[in-house]
């Protein structure tokens, strides 16, 4: 494989998902953003230092921030090195923010980042997402269902198997 192959793919493999995002919200709707970030932050994100989990975004004077995003400080930093929770810019296009904002004036809507990942010509991108949280009831359901539909599946295989 020629070098160029293998760091595009090396670089595809990057991603850092918010696997409790799924379990807590429902998704309405889906954007994908640039990040303004130091170079440390970089060197840190592409280590997979990244913790989306306690993240959400917040429109703040006609811009987005990310908020509570935990990026590790880089290992080989120096004495500049960044806060791990500091507020990071997101940059979306002028009318993508309108429609956020006009969305989240409705009562119970949140945006959260889902993943983080390096995009094919190497710039980090974060998706966020417009959701509704999940009242216990609706995660037991979810729950339910997916046991079911595996316990269907190992019958199925079984059967086959015989």
């Amino acid at each position: 494989m020629p070098p160029d192959s293998m760091e595009k793919q090396n670089e595809r493999r990057l991603k850092i998902v918010n696997r409790k995002a799924r379990h807590d919200y429902f998704i309405v709707d889906k954007f994908e953003a640039g990040i303004e970030l130091l170079g440390t932050e970089v060197k840190s994100i592409r280590d997979g230092l990244v913790d989306l989990s306690a993240g959400y975004a917040a429109i703040e004077n006609g811009q987005i921030f990310l908020n509570d995003v935990h990026i590790k400080p880089y290992e080989f930093g120096h004495q500049f090195n960044h806060e791990p929770r500091r507020p990071r810019k997101l940059l979306l296009h002028r009318h993508e923010i309108k429609k956020l904002f006009g969305s989240l004036t409705q009562k119970g809507t949140t945006m959260i980042p889902l993943s983080m990942y390096l995009n094919d010509r190497g710039k980090i991108k974060v998706e966020i997402a417009l959701c509704r949280g999940k009242q216990a009831p609706d995660k037991r359901e979810r729950l339910r269902r997916e046991t079911a539909e595996r316990e269907t599946s190992r019958a199925i295989a079984a059967h086959t198997r015989r």
